[in-house]
């Protein structure tokens, strides 16, 4: 399958996160991007136990910091960064084969700094109650890369 989408996971906390999305990203072709510190050990048996045997089939690079993911990114490429600070939903976003889909760590999310400096690729998972401030970050990683993969017409 040809990689089309890279997930990009600024400072993950959470080892079945990670293990889940990892799973995502065998199952689309798509790359995944750890962006350090970890919360924890890449060798982490809950981490592994999520991604279950799918491991293998999972491009991953590790990274010290998202300025070093930027710069050895294609320049025709997008960084798409997902929080719930945006203001523009992910249904209004243009995704291409080979962007980039940001996210913060689950604490966290991405620095505001880094949001409203990119005002233009900063999108946000619409939610029409207000019971919970997030979704979980494997769910919200699914719903955006789905519909990139929508828009390219990987999937019908």
């Amino acid at each position: 399958m040809e990689r089309c989408f890279n997930i990009v996971l600024v400072e993950p906390e959470i080892p079945p996160n990670t293990g889940n999305i990892a799973r995502l990203c065998a199952a689309t072709g798509s790359v995944l991007h750890l962006v350090e510190p970890l919360g924890f050990s890449i060798d982490d048996r809950q981490l592994k136990r999520a991604g279950l045997d799918y491991w293998k089939s999972v491009e991953l690079h590790l990274w010290q910091n998202l300025a070093q993911i930027q710069a050895a990114a294609d320049k025709s490429v997008d960084f798409w960064y997902l929080s719930t600070k945006a203001a523009k939903s992910y249904l209004e976003a243009t995704f291409k084969p080979g962007d980039y889909i940001v996210f913060g760590k689950e604490t966290k999310g991405l620095p505001e700094e880094l949001i409203s400096s990119n005002l233009d690729t900063a999108v946000t998972i619409p939610m029409p109650g207000d019971a919970v401030r997030s979704l979980n970050l494997s769910t919200s990683a699914g719903i955006v890369l789905y519909e990139a993969l929508r828009q390219s017409g990987r999937i019908v």
